[in-house]
């Protein structure tokens, strides 16, 4: 296959990328013209990883629904769900009460996971590729903090009123979800405050001090009502525990939006990574693209908590192991990011519903358990770059 050379790229053209020629990557300022240059990855390749990608989310979807108390034969629920489908109808051989376990309590569980899973793991891939750093997370800008405040006043107003605010079935995923946006523009006012060049590492120091405040509220809560520290501590460890379809109709929307304001303009990750000097000079607005992405990756971030609880590392471990693998360019980072993040959490979910049996272990002990170690790798992978 014949490739056009960089060079032949216009000046102030963003995507140096053309049809028949390679996957961009991470761009390099060239030391005499000052032009950008970006190392290329074959297309052929990309198409492989997504159809892996896609592979992962089905046998992520199988499993999740067929392994549990009851365990059901793989066959048997992957014919239940085409059966799902328009058209399609086949004999799964289950019997009624197995497919009312297929469909109605353990499908919309697996598919909340996916959801959640794809949202954390495409706003740590964005968060990472705007901040440039490898060790952001969805989680950076105080979402968390937030959220665990909002959710903690929830349950302690409804403690008072006696147990009738937080019975509503909306009112802990309301409350995380106005907490996490609530942190998040906090954060940027703060990051804000110092003048209009507003930096990634301001917005990082603004994040770390409101989930500090937020962090020191909910302890003055939890010690003035310590009657409701174990239904607050049972989110906080994350859960996809869902009756029915409710939480994946609310997630849903969100999910939307946040996977297409962030993939129609993952290209601009990749020419954010050269610099806001070098970004302008080629045609692009580097604030104005930065904060748009950031309030995009913000948003899912605070859908997937509104329905889940705080679940920590998958943002880190998914992009990061995607990176390695399929390559730096976040064209194809973010994509696979969201597929593989899916079928992660849902897996997890799996193990996390399996292997206390028939005790639950909450979900986020699971990811903590697979991101603690990775971060540490990440962590000394970094210095020994640095060095």
């Amino acid at each position: 296959m014949a490739l056009r050379p960089v060079d032949a790229v216009p000046a102030g053209t963003p995507d140096a990328s053309r049809p028949g020629g390679r996957l961009p990557g991470p761009r390099r300022v060239g030391p005499r013209s000052g032009a950008a240059e970006l190392p290329a990855r074959p297309a052929g390749l990309r198409k492989r990883w997504l159809l892996a990608g896609f592979a992962a989310v089905l046998v992520a979807l199988v499993a999740g629904v067929s392994l549990g108390p009851v365990n059901l034969p793989p066959g048997s629920v992957a014919a239940e769900l085409l059966n799902l489908l328009p058209g399609v109808h086949l004999d799964s051989g289950l019997t009624e009460r197995e497919v009312a376990i297929v469909t109605e309590l353990r499908l919309p569980r697996v598919v909340l996971g996916l959801l959640v899973g794809a949202l954390l793991a495409l706003a740590g891939g964005c968060y990472q590729g705007v901040f440039r750093n490898p060790l952001a997370d969805p989680y950076l800008l105080g979402v968390a903090a937030g959220a665990g405040f909002a959710v903690t006043v929830a349950i302690v107003l409804g403690a008072g009123a006696g147990g009738a605010l937080t019975g509503l079935p909306v009112t802990i995923p309301l409350a995380a979800f106005v907490g996490s946006l609530g942190a998040v523009v906090l954060t940027y006012l703060l990051g804000a405050a110092g003048g209009r060049d507003r930096s990634p590492a301001a917005l990082i120091l603004a994040g770390v001090a409101v989930s500090a405040f937020f962090s020191a509220g909910q302890t003055y809560l939890l010690q003035q009502h310590s009657d409701t520290i174990q239904q607050v501590y049972s989110w906080l460890l994350g859960r996809l525990a869902t009756a029915g379809w409710h939480d994946v109709r609310l997630v849903l929307p969100y999910f939307a939006l946040t996977a297409v304001v962030v993939l129609l303009h993952r290209r601009e990750l990749d020419v954010l990574s050269v610099g806001d000097d070098e970004a302008s000079s080629l045609g692009l607005h580097p604030q104005r693209s930065r904060y748009l992405l950031i309030a995009a990756a913000s948003l899912g971030t605070a859908a997937a908590v509104s329905a889940s609880g705080l679940i920590g590392f998958v943002g880190i471990i998914v992009p990061h192991t995607v990176r390695l693998l399929a390559g730096a360019s976040h064209r194809v980072i973010l994509p696979l990011s969201m597929l593989f993040g899916g079928a992660f959490l849902a897996l997890t979910d799996v193990v996390a519903r399996t292997a206390a049996a028939p005790a639950e272990i909450p979900i986020g002990v699971v990811t903590a358990v697979l991101g603690g170690p990775f971060f540490v790798l990440i962590l000394r992978t970094a210095r020994r770059v640095g060095q």
